[in-house]
């Protein structure tokens, strides 16, 4: 079994900045991809970014330029961070992560972690 846990929402004017952390860990041999998701009160999940394990990303267009991801493979943890932030980007953020433990491969997800931008 693997989990998730984030860490570092919270509340911040708009403009303002934050960085999120999720750690994974248990019985992992890979973690392929690693990534962000998004959901605002009365809408759908939606990717916010993602990172490969050689280090390739994608963004969502609403964030590029403000946001940036980034993963240490040791450690088993990924990092957002977050500038310039907006009301719009006001959401429960997810961590993701594609794992292999054993011969099984498969997506867990983290239990969410709330950024509040205010105007």
């Amino acid at each position: 079994q693997v989990q998730l846990v984030e860490s570092g929402g919270g509340l911040v004017q708009s403009g303002g900045s934050l960085r999120l952390s999720c750690a994974a860990s248990g019985s992992i041999s890979i973690i392929y991809v690693m990534g962000w998701y998004r959901q605002a009160p009365g809408k759908q999940r939606e990717s916010v970014t993602t990172i490969s394990i050689d280090g390739s990303t994608n963004y969502a267009d609403s964030v590029k330029g403000r946001f940036t991801i980034s993963r240490d493979n040791a450690k088993n943890t990924v990092y957002l961070q977050m500038n310039s932030l907006k009301p719009e980007d006001t959401a429960v953020y997810y961590c993701t992560a594609r794992v292999r433990t054993g011969p099984g491969e498969r997506a867990y997800w983290g239990q969410g972690t709330q950024v509040t931008v205010s105007s």
